[in-house]
């Protein structure tokens, strides 16, 4: 029976651990499965729901941090050495930096048969000043050298990592994309629907437009601040913007709004009916977006979108960015309206053409459904991780 230690960078809402966690949980039995992650940030939501729901165990390792502090790094290290030491895992597979950092080093010392990590996002650019990228290509260089393997979760993740950044051969690297349980975002429509947009004021002749995802400066609101402002300009629709998540730069996002003119409320202070409506963390997000009519991503850079797939599994049209791996979770053009990172005036003019033209936003709506349905669900993950866990466990085995 195969061990498998996943480790995960944090225990916060996201994607990352949705992944991780249905890949510990869905793996055939004849696997034997751990699970560990560090804590969340103060200004992140938990997502220990995911893994309760699950009725998945897991150890956090409260010393494994997403900043840089040496003594508490040294002590996640070897508290991840002591651990992988009493389990004897086959193999230790580590998703994002800290715990791809960590993780690695941890279980090269301990000579784990198979060592492999996940990139879950596009780290190189958008997130750290040239110098400090750098600096981090030649970590991730120095860490893909210990590995047996990297996956990347995107075509265009991969040409970066093997291509442009050169962490590796891309013979080292596998595409294997998002996995997620997408069914409940076509059950109980109705009654969903009608439960968001009671809870907001939302009224039956009004477009609900979502944005979805942690305040934090990658995700780039501002930009969806901008294009209200010139939306409302540019039609007479009546509108509703709904910005679903919380995080750290949720004041200055407030006072942008107060620059901007726009008539805005934090729900879970203000209760109130406003154009745009902060509604802090949320955990039923099939509830949200099948109350919603579009929604929107403005990100500087993406990994994999979750909340771009999960949309279409809902039958929402889309209003993105075209950056990261957004071209290759969506249908461009047909399920989604691309536009360059930063084009205000054109984020502004694709949501008012969708707002106004509903005969080809309800066309788009439904034209990625099947799409996700086939690429993104999560039995096509463990299938193809399993697939990815036997051929180095194999390869291994050849080299003793």
């Amino acid at each position: 029976m195969p061990k498998v230690l996943q480790i995960v960078n944090r225990l916060n809402l996201g994607g990352i651990i949705s992944n991780a966690a249905l890949l510990s949980r869905y793996l055939p039995d004849n696997y034997e499965s751990i699970f560990l992650a560090g804590p969340k940030q103060d200004s992140e939501e938990s997502a220990a729901f995911i893994l309760e729901e699950l009725g998945l165990s897991y150890t956090e390792i409260p010393e494994m941090q997403r900043s840089l502090h040496p003594f508490r790094d040294r002590q996640a290290y070897l508290k991840l050495r002591s651990i992988i030491k009493e389990f004897r895992p086959d193999i230790v597979h580590t998703h994002a930096a800290k715990a791809g950092a960590l993780g690695r080093l941890a279980a090269y010392h301990e000579n784990v048969p198979v060592i492999l990590h996940t990139f879950h996002g596009h780290i190189f650019h958008s997130y750290f000043n040239p110098v400090v990228s750098k600096v981090f290509v030649q970590i991730e260089r120095y860490l893909a050298g210990i590995s047996d393997g990297i996956i990347s979760i995107s075509d265009r993740q991969k040409l970066e990592l093997g291509e442009i950044h050169k962490i590796c051969s891309p013979d080292k690297i596998h595409v294997i994309p998002y996995g997620f349980d997408l069914r409940k975002f076509g059950e109980n429509v109705e009654q969903k629907r009608n439960l968001f947009r009671s809870q907001y004021q939302i009224a039956d002749d009004e477009l609900a437009v979502g944005i979805i995802g942690r305040l934090v400066p990658i995700k780039n609101h501002s930009l969806f601040l901008q294009a209200i402002a010139q939306l409302q300009q540019q039609t007479s629709r009546k509108m509703r913007f709904m910005i679903v998540g919380d995080g750290e730069v949720r004041e200055a996002l407030l006072q942008e709004c107060e620059r901007l003119h726009i008539d805005y409320t934090f729900y879970p202070e203000s209760p109130r009916k406003a154009l745009v409506t902060f509604t802090s963390w949320r955990k039923d997000v099939d509830v949200v977006l099948n109350g919603l009519d579009m929604i929107a991503l403005t990100s500087l850079n993406e990994g994999t979108p979750v909340s771009l797939i999960e949309a279409q599994s809902a039958e929402k049209a889309i209003v993105t960015t075209d950056v990261g791996g957004v071209r290759n979770a969506v249908l461009p053009d047909r399920s989604a309206v691309l536009v360059a990172s930063g084009n205000v005036h054109g984020f502004a003019a694709a949501l008012t053409e969708l707002i106004e033209n509903d005969e080809k936003r309800l066309k788009m709506a439904s034209a990625g459904k099947d799409f996700v349905l086939e690429h993104y669900h999560y039995t096509r993950l463990i299938r193809d991780t399993q697939a990815l866990y036997e051929k180095l466990l194999a390869a291994k085995a050849k080299k003793r």
